[in-house]
């Protein structure tokens, strides 16, 4: 049983959109793998951009930064 965790930035994502990316990787999963859809559990996991952070920095705190150039 294929369990998939993805985690992206809370930012308007639809979701028409995040259905897509659910059906999308499910597909690939059973194209490439050969795993039975039916099994196959995909999580979209939405995080603040408070709560994600790279190079020693918040994600909102970068964004606000490159806005301001």
């Amino acid at each position: 049983m294929p369990f998939v965790s993805i985690r992206i930035t809370r930012e308007g994502n639809t979701a028409e959109q995040k259905a897509q990316v659910i059906r999308e990787v499910t597909e690939t999963l059973q194209r490439v793998l050969d795993k039975a859809p039916e099994k196959t559990h995909i999580v979209i996991e939405e995080v603040d951009t408070d709560n994600w952070g790279y190079a020693g920095e918040t994600t909102t705190e970068l964004r606000r930064k490159s806005a301001g150039n």
